[in-house]
């Protein structure tokens, strides 16, 4: 029934606990700080220590709960520590964000093999591992849960240079979907967030280079590039209820890209 009390409550995650994975990108970060400042218990992790501790006291100096833990997401046993860890610091899960993942663009027939792998690896294997161990936990508590997997545009679309990143991305879109017939009957919802470029170190050239950006922007309707911020509206509503009948899709955070 839809009353004052429903609607007030439909973006609530005040008390949840959500794990970050790739915590200190642009991403993972704008996503830890948005479901942070909503109340919710996060723990951090990705694999530099430096970056995580100094993303942690940032985030308690501004008295949010958090936590953080160094991990390989590729690595079976660091999945396994950063899971344990937050049900032992916060006594479950809710929410899993898998935003680790990495790109490094080149001609296949310039591309070793081993990098192919790498890519394939933290772009599918890492998150799989995650969907794994989180999912897991989620079953075990029967409360729900809400796993949001990061794809891209690039995942619908090919792209020069691409042969590593587009199919790793269309993957993730097919193991959201798969993982919500999985699961649905145990009320965890899985669904990914699809962006376009965004503002990271990785694409901050594009920023600045008036020619690349201009080109780009022609194929996007809102006239801009992504920020970081641009995603943690999405990021929040696929935590909360309002999302409760919404799994197996890719939401595009895209500016209108995929509409042209």
């Amino acid at each position: 029934m839809v009353n004052k009390e429903f609607v007030n409550n439909l973006y609530d995650i005040k008390g949840k606990v959500a794990i970050v994975t790739g915590a200190t990108g642009a991403l993972g970060k704008a996503a830890a700080w948005g479901y942070a400042y909503a109340g919710a218990k996060v723990m951090l992790t990705a694999r530099t220590k430096s970056n995580l501790q100094s993303l942690y006291d940032e985030m308690k100096a501004q008295g949010l709960e958090c936590a953080y833990q160094i991990g390989d997401p590729t690595i079976e046993s660091d999945v396994e520590a950063v899971v344990d860890e937050t049900v032992k610091e916060f006594g479950g899960i809710d929410i899993l964000l898998c935003a680790a993942g990495m790109n490094n663009p080149k001609p296949i027939l310039e591309q070793p093999t081993e990098e192919w792998e790498a890519i394939m690896d933290a772009n599918i294997k890492g998150t799989w591992l995650y969907c794994k161990k989180v999912g897991q936990v989620l079953k075990e508590q029967a409360r729900g849960g809400k796993v949001i997997l990061v794809s891209s545009t690039r995942g619908k679309l090919g792209m020069k240079n691409y042969t590593a990143y587009s199919p790793s991305k269309a993957a993730i879109d097919l193991m959201a979907k798969s993982l919500a017939c999985e699961w649905g009957e145990y009320g965890i919802n899985v669904n990914a967030i699809g962006p376009t470029v965004f503002r990271s170190d990785l694409t901050e050239w594009m920023f600045s280079d008036d020619t690349a950006k201009t080109k780009f922007l022609t194929r996007i309707p809102i006239g801009r590039l992504g920020e970081p911020e641009d995603y943690v509206g999405v990021c929040n509503f696929l935590a909360s209820s309002a999302s409760n009948f919404i799994t197996g899709t890719t939401i595009y955070v895209d500016g209108g890209y995929l509409a042209g």
